[in-house]
Parts: C-alpha cells; structure tokens; sequence
C-alpha cells in the first residue's frame, strides 16, 4: 500500500511538472508575441535559438538572418503581428516543446484600407543550459483573409504571463 501512495504522489508531482513546463512555454510564446508586438527588436531576439530555423516562403537560419526576415514587423509604419498559442507539448524529459496557434497580420493596402489576415504557427521550444526555453523551429500556414470568432477572441483575451 505504502508502494501505491508512494507511486501516486510521484504520478501527481509529474503531472504537475509537466503542466507547469507547458504554461513556461506558453508564456514564452506570448513573450516572444509581445516583443514583436511592441517592435522590440532586442527581446524579440532574446527569444530566438542560436540555432534556429524559421520556414516561411524561404527558410531564415540563426537570430540574425530571422530576425532580418521579420524586421518588416519593427518598422513603425509596418504591419503588426500577434499570434497565441492555443496547444502546447512538452516532451517527457522536459526539454523539448510545441506550441500551436493562431496569428494575425494587420497592414494597410495602398489605398489605406485596414487588412487583416491570420493562419496558424508552429512552434518548437527547446530548453537551453541558462534554463531559457528559445525557439529552435518556426513555421506557419499561410495567411488568409477572415478570422473566425473563437481565435479572435484568443488573440484579444488579456494573458496572465508577466
């Protein structure tokens, strides 16, 4: 009886682990989100895995070679982007992860009209040695033009990530 309470705690304290390393992902995916939100190009950067590889129309590899494809997004008179992740998994030894979800792109057309366009990303998350969980693969479906009610309402829901 001793061995099955004994079990039981370790199952729940695993469990435990597991969700509290999910919501650190999360969180880091609502930061990295934040930073291109607010064009911070230094804490967008801190996010990114020296190793990293984000797949889109081509494929960008290190921080610096992303962070010039994405640097449309830090331009003050741009596009704004923000995407939050709606799934995340983390591996069972707790270093590797995915996060999933929806992301919007506001732009204007040449005539000044508003447009709005989102699809989806994938993320994958891995822990480095200074414990920082950073980006390592990024990539996402393509745009289209209309946002259904459910992941609006994710993209504007207030987080609780400090």
């Amino acid at each position: 009886m001793k061995y099955l309470v004994t079990v039981a705690a370790f199952l729940l304290a695993a469990g435990t682990a597991g969700a509290d390393l999910a919501n650190d992902v999360r969180c880091r995916e609502i930061g990295f989100s934040k930073a291109a939100e607010q064009r911070d190009l230094a804490a967008f950067r801190s996010y990114i895995d020296a190793d990293a590889r984000f797949v889109g129309s081509g494929i960008r590899r290190g921080v610096d070679d992303i962070a010039e494809g994405w640097s449309v997004f830090f331009n003050v008179d741009g596009p704004t982007i923000k995407w939050r992740p709606q799934i995340v998994e983390v591996l069972e030894d707790g270093k590797l992860a995915l996060s999933r979800g929806p992301y919007r792109v506001v732009s204007e057309d040449t005539e000044g009209n508003v447009v709005e366009n989102w699809g989806t990303f994938n993320s994958t998350w891995r822990l480095n040695d200074d414990k920082q969980w950073r980006v390592v693969f990024d990539a996402g479906s393509p745009a289209a033009s209309e946002l259904d009610a459910d992941t609006r309402a994710l993209l504007e829901q207030e987080d609780d990530c400090s």
